[in-house]
């Protein structure tokens, strides 16, 4: 009695983790910069951080994204 190994590929849970972690990346790399440019702002009584911060964490996120998902 042989018993078959089940692949992540196979099952379709190699879609739901990437489907789930693409967001979750975009979303906290926009969060946590813009939350560090927003506190920086706040600090320096400015207004310009705050969206380069947004702007920076999307731009990483999504070089995370490739380099985890991409091929």
């Amino acid at each position: 009695m042989s018993e078959e190994k089940r692949r992540p590929e196979d099952d379709g849970r190699d879609f739901a983790n990437a489907a789930w972690s693409i967001p979750s990346y975009l979303l906290s790399g926009m969060v946590v910069y813009g939350g560090a440019g927003w506190l920086l702002d706040r600090y320096l009584d400015t207004s310009a951080f705050f969206p380069i911060g947004v702007v920076l964490g999307t731009v990483l996120a999504v070089y995370l994204v490739y380099r985890k998902h991409g091929r």
